[in-house]
């Protein structure tokens, strides 16, 4: 797709007439995401590596992983559930498009591949994590909300297992982005964006995650100061398990 066209739709999505809109923030962060991948499936046509320092790819991964708009939204609300989904999982779907680009499938992670990937695109993987992580967050308080708010008949088998498997995956990808995203990270500045995404959720996570869950990832970080590359990341990280070891 021609950069003008991309600019173009990307402008049009921008647009602040309807500024602080979960909904439509959404809708453009998945538009983006399309256009993403369809960028990333040309480039693998033709054999090529995605080059996401274009200011195309830029502006679409930036629409995607939109931090500020996140964060400029009101308080979490049950009924944000909806377009909260399709904006996470458009954003888990751009970030794996180059963070797996070019593994060879297998029963084994293509781990050549993937630290290849985390050097080339360190940069926009890190402001990925960054994203997702207060997105879940935003996300498990809005889940919280909208059990909630359901009626006993309401909550079915279905929606606890759900709500259950969402806690428990929680935990799990916190675990992997802190040793994808800041043990492996190429630089200093990407160690600290994503530890700091850890740090301001710590609450949320507090409460959240099931108590052997929580548990299970203060243990694991434990030792953290022998593996975390920078000073503020030790920190932030050191301040995210305090948050969980003080929960009753």
């Amino acid at each position: 797709m021609p950069i003008v066209r991309i600019l173009i739709v990307l402008l049009a999505l921008a647009s602040p007439a309807l500024a602080q809109d979960g909904a439509r923030d959404a809708a453009a962060a998945s538009e983006a995401a399309r256009m993403f991948r369809a960028y990333v499936e040309g480039v693998a046509k033709k054999g090529g590596r995605p080059d996401l320092t274009r200011p195309e790819t830029t502006a679409l991964l930036g629409r995607v992983f939109d931090v500020e708009a996140l964060q400029a939204l009101p308080p979490a609300k049950a009924s944000d559930m909806s377009w909260l989904m399709d904006w996470m999982d458009a954003a888990n779907a751009t970030s794996k498009l180059f963070a797996l680009y070019g593994a060879k499938p297998g029963a084994q992670p293509d781990l050549a591949t993937l630290q290849r990937n985390m050097t080339d695109y360190g940069d926009q993987y890190a402001a990925a994590m960054n994203f997702v992580i207060r997105g879940m967050a935003r996300e498990a308080v809005a889940g919280q909300l909208f059990m909630a708010s359901l009626a006993p008949e309401q909550r079915t088998r279905i929606r606890e297992e759900g709500f259950t498997g969402f806690r428990r995956s929680s935990a799990e990808f916190i675990l992997t982005t802190v040793c994808a995203a800041i043990q492996g990270a190429g630089k200093s500045a990407n160690a600290r964006l994503v530890a700091a995404a850890i740090r301001d959720t710590s609450e949320v996570w507090a409460s959240f995650l099931l108590p052997q869950d929580r548990a299970r990832v203060v243990e694991q970080l434990a030792d953290l100061p022998r593996w975390a590359p920078d000073e503020t990341a030790r920190t932030d990280l050191a301040a995210f398990t305090a948050a969980l070891r003080a929960v009753n």
